[in-house]
C-alpha cells in the first residue's frame, strides 16, 4: 500500500535533504506548524486526517477551492518552482502517468501547491506548470492560505537562507491521492515511477462512484 512507505525527501538548495531538522523560528506563514518528525507520525500511524477544504489561485488567477474538482481523483503535489530536482522529477512522473493513463487520465486532476507563494506567483506558476502537463493546475495563495492548506495535508516546508541573502525551501515531496470527493486515499512517495502511479490509480477509477 502506498500509504506505508513513510520517507521523506526535501529539495533544499543543490541536493536532496531529509526533513528531519526542527522547523526554523520566523514567520509562521513561511513554515509548517509541524516539525516534519511529527507529520512522518501521523501519516505512519493514521492519527489524523489528511486533507481538507481550500480556497486558493490557480495559474490564471482564477480561484479555485477544492470543491471544483469533486467527481475525479486528485494528485496533489507541494512543492516550489525554484526546486532544483525533486519537483521537477515527481511532476514529471505524474504527467506521464497521465499519459499512460490515455482517456482514463481526464478523470484525474493533477495540482501543484506552492510552498513558495512569495516567489510562485500566478504568472509564474503560468509559465512553469505546462512544462509538466497541459491540465497540471497550480496553486498558490497567501502565506497563510498556504500554511492551512499545507498543515491539512500534513505536508512539511520551512524557508532555509542561503548565504547570498537569497533563500531555499526545505519540505516533504509525497503525493497525496484523493478520492473523488476529496477524502484521502494515500500517498506516492517522492521518486515513485509513472507506472507504479498507474497501477494504484488504474483500480480507483474502476470503483463505481458514489
Amino acid at each position: 500500500m502506498i500509504r506505508s512507505i513513510l520517507r521523506s525527501i526535501a529539495c533544499a538548495g543543490a541536493g536532496l535533504w531529509l526533513t528531519l531538522a526542527p522547523v526554523l523560528a520566523g514567520d509562521t506563514a513561511q513554515q509548517s506548524a509541524r516539525s516534519a518528525a511529527e507529520i512522518m507520525d501521523i501519516l505512519m500511524w493514521s492519527r489524523e486526517p489528511v486533507g481538507g477544504p481550500f480556497a486558493l489561485t490557480d495559474q490564471a488567477g482564477h480561484a479555485r477551492t477544492d470543491a471544483d474538482f469533486r467527481g475525479r481523483l486528485m494528485l496533489v503535489y507541494f512543492g516550489f518552482t525554484f526546486c532544483p530536482d525533486v519537483c521537477p522529477t515527481d511532476l514529471q512522473a505524474i504527467g506521464l502517468a497521465l499519459d499512460k493513463l490515455g482517456p482514463d487520465g481526464d478523470r484525474v486532476q493533477p495540482i501543484f501547491i506552492t510552498v513558495d507563494p512569495e516567489r510562485d506567483t500566478a504568472s509564474h506558476l503560468a509559465e512553469y506548470v505546462p512544462l509538466f502537463h497541459p491540465r497540471l493546475i497550480g496553486l498558490t495563495g497567501s502565506g497563510e492560505a498556504i500554511r492551512q492548506v499545507a498543515d491539512a495535508y500534513k505536508v512539511y516546508y520551512a524557508r532555509v537562507p542561503l548565504k547570498d541573502g537569497d533563500y531555499t525551501v526545505d519540505h516533504t515531496a509525497y503525493i497525496y491521492l484523493m478520492d473523488r470527493d476529496g477524502n484521502y486515499l494515500g500517498f506516492f512517495p517522492p521518486g515513485t515511477s509513472a507506472d507504479r502511479m498507474v497501477e494504484i490509480i488504474r483500480p480507483r477509477l474502476a470503483e463505481p462512484a458514489r
